[in-house]
């Protein structure tokens, strides 16, 4: 007996579509209007901060904040620390994970299980903030960028989506790879790795995004004010009242609540500017890998 054709083009499924795009767009205007707030505050003028307690639209435009911000040596030295963190953070922790997750993708691995347990023990139970640092000190990487980096390396649910993924490409490859005489390592990087793309952009989007916006491990880790990223440069801009992390930025003063307002625009927009260079790849990524175990 053949099943009867579904038609969601009725009525209640019109309204429902209605409704819901209204809730996701109300969602979406009220996570939007901050940021708007935020970036009409770095544009504006310091009597107008004072004066209006909320616009989107400057009355007058200045570009004060900003040109304080790009000619302080500090919030200089602070973004390319940033950027070259995250650069190396992120090929890392994409090489370390990958490096695990295809041989643990592998049914015959002796102590696969044993691994395993101990993989998904580590997303339930965790030693915690003190033992940690005790663990990144005694191994010498106090005021060392490796600190912002290692602890993290690997993710355990990032480890199992991209193990799962490895696992169902079809084993036909990976032989075909091995009578060309590849070895293990050879058909990971030339066969299994470039059929990874989705999976590997979607994380690498979310360890970046962690690592760009990492603000604990600078501050635990980090005590030499040179070494500063630019969430720790972030935080002493918008606690300070005299600005003197700017370290005597050139010409006229700048308004201090704009110099606040324009950091955080310039410490969120790399991300936002690297989102849509991943954006085919993220829903597929996030899709495959996530079903079998």
């Amino acid at each position: 007996m053949a099943r009867p054709a579904y038609r969601f083009n009725t009525r209640p499924g019109r309204v429902f579509d209605v409704i819901n795009v209204v809730i996701l767009v109300a969602v979406g205007v009220i996570a939007l209007i901050p940021f708007l707030y935020v970036l009409a505050g770095s544009f504006a003028t310091e009597a107008e901060i004072a004066t209006r307690p909320f616009f989107i639209w400057p009355e007058t435009w200045s570009l004060r904040a900003y040109d304080a911000i790009l000619t302080s040596p500090a919030f200089l030295r602070a973004l390319v620390t940033t950027i070259l963190v995250t650069a190396v953070g992120t090929a890392v922790q994409l090489l370390l994970t990958a490096s695990m997750a295809y041989p643990l993708s592998k049914q015959n691995l002796p102590g696969r299980r044993l691994i395993l347990s101990l993989v998904v023990f580590t997303m339930v139970f965790s030693g915690g903030m003190i033992p940690t640092f005790l663990v990144v000190k005694d191994l010498g990487l106090l005021n060392s960028y490796w600190a912002l980096v290692l602890p993290m390396a690997i993710n355990p649910f990032s480890l199992i989506i991209i193990k799962n993924f490895f696992q169902q490409l079809p084993n036909e490859l990976e032989e075909s790879a091995m009578i060309d005489g590849a070895n293990e390592m050879r058909t990971l990087w030339s066969v299994i790795l470039p059929l990874s793309k989705p999976v590997l952009a979607t994380f690498a989007l979310f360890y970046a995004v962690g690592i760009w916006n990492d603000f604990m491990s600078p501050l635990l880790y980090l005590t030499d004010n040179s070494m500063w990223t630019l969430q720790m440069f972030l935080r002493q801009v918008t606690s300070a009242t005299d600005l003197s992390v700017l370290e005597d930025t050139p010409g006229e003063v700048p308004p201090a609540e704009g110099i606040k307002f324009a950091v955080i625009i310039v410490a969120t927009l790399p991300i936002l500017l690297f989102y849509p260079f991943l954006q085919k790849h993220f829903a597929k990524g996030m899709l495959i890998g996530s079903v079998k175990g």
